[in-house]
Formats: C-alpha cells, structure tokens, sequence
C-alpha cells in the first residue's frame, strides 16, 4: 500500500524559503513521476513541479528559478525547495506519485507567505 506523508510546511515572511518534503512508503520505486501540487483557496489544483522516473523535471513558469524538486532514492523521499517565497505562493501543497497509472495524494501541508 503506496502512502505520503508531507511534512516542512508553515509561516514564512515573502523573500523567505521552506523546505517541502514527502515520505513515500510502499513499492514506489517504479514510479512513472512524483510531483507538486498546490491549491489556493477558491482556485484549481495546479503543478507546480515534477520529476520523471529519468531524471527529468519541470516545474511552471511561475516558479521556476526560485522552486528546485529533487528526490531521494535511498530514503524514498521527494523534496521541494522553495526560495525566494512571494504571497502568491500560498496554498496547501500536495504530493502526488504517478505510479502505474494511478494517482496517489499526500494530506498536504500547509504554506503561508505573509508580505
């Protein structure tokens, strides 16, 4: 059974950074991708980063330059740096896997960048 659990969300004033992290648990290593979503309040899930079972990633424009997703093999775990955090960034962040054709959520964790 394929669990996530984010953790490193909070409060941080604009300019600041945080570090996202997600636990994967379960037989993921064949993932297809693992990513980053947020959701503001009243707007749609969007990605906001991801990176592909190559090596690969992409990440919206939005973010790009100041958001960095790396991944862990040896301790299973997805990370999102996030530097240079603007107001806008405020949301509940979700991490997602893409395995087999299946979608799997984290809980998310909570992000508020106060100007």
């Amino acid at each position: 059974q394929v669990q996530l659990v984010e953790s490193g969300g909070g409060l941080v004033q604009a300019g600041g950074s945080l570090r996202l992290s997600c636990a994967a648990s379960g037989s993921t290593s064949s993932f297809n991708a693992m990513g980053w979503y947020r959701q503001a309040p009243g707007k749609e899930r969007e990605v906001v980063a991801r990176i592909f079972s190559g090596g690969q990633t992409y990440s919206v424009d939005s973010v790009k330059g100041r958001f960095t997703i790396s991944r862990d093999n040896t301790k299973n775990t997805l990370y999102l740096q996030m530097n240079s955090l603007k107001p806008e960034d405020t949301a509940v962040y979700y991490c997602n896997l893409l395995l087999w054709g299946f979608n799997y959520w984290g809980q998310g964790t909570q992000v508020t960048v106060s100007s």
